[in-house]
């Protein structure tokens, strides 16, 4: 996406300057690439300035990172436009990210979806008009045992989703409430949703004696 493109959509910062506790995590960051490499540090230093500039990366982030890194201010773009961890344009509060992929989807992710889109009364890529949910599509979120899954605000996750406990989380949120990580049905970890098996019980059901009986 090019700069012109991004100054259509939303006012862009003049100027972007890390905060002085950044700056030293910025530091301790570089000095873990050998010399000369210090631009394979430009993913951490894009997390920093989207959780130090309300959820959004603006374009001078990005430059000043570019200045930092001793990097080409292209190179920091296509890292930024690449992985759907970064935001690009200013974010909900609370910001939904529903995996629609294969897993999510033959588990009902479509129907997760869109009683989120009837709730708020958006679609995904946009944001209500309080400014409180944007809702985006991602691709694989990596917890498909647990499917339908939605990350949250980039760094926690709500899982074993339907059309009903969904919009709970919704709710909750709304209220200043914090939601239950992981599981919504009370699944322990990516364990059976019938609770805990191991190989001798399925064995068991199979007909298959244990060995030595």
């Amino acid at each position: 996406m090019s700069a012109g493109a991004l100054h259509s959509y939303f006012e862009q910062p003049a100027s972007f300057t890390f905060t002085e506790a950044n700056h030293k995590k910025i530091a301790e960051l570089v000095a873990k690439y050998p010399k000369g490499r210090q631009a394979s540090a430009v993913m951490p230093l894009l997390w920093l300035a989207q959780q130090q500039h309300d959820n959004w990366i603006p374009e001078a982030a990005m430059e000043e990172i570019a200045r930092i890194l001793e990097m080409p201010k292209i190179k920091v773009f296509e890292v930024a436009t690449f992985y759907t961890m970064y935001n690009l344009a200013p974010r909900g509060k609370h910001h939904l990210q529903f995996c629609t992929t294969t897993p999510c989807w033959l588990r009902g992710s479509s129907d997760v979806v869109g009683a989120c889109e009837k709730h708020l009364g958006i679609k995904l890529g946009e944001t209500t008009p309080d400014g409180q949910f944007t809702i985006t599509d991602v691709e694989c979120l990596g917890a498909c045992v647990n499917a339908p899954v939605v990350q949250y605000n980039g760094d926690e996750f709500y899982e074993d989703l339907n059309a009903q406990n969904v919009v709970e989380v919704i709710e909750m949120l709304k209220r200043g409430e914090k939601p239950k990580k992981g599981s919504q049905i009370g699944r322990q970890g990516s364990t059976s949703e019938v609770g805990a098996t191991s190989l001798f019980d399925q064995a068991e059901k199979a007909g298959i004696k244990k060995a030595g009986k």
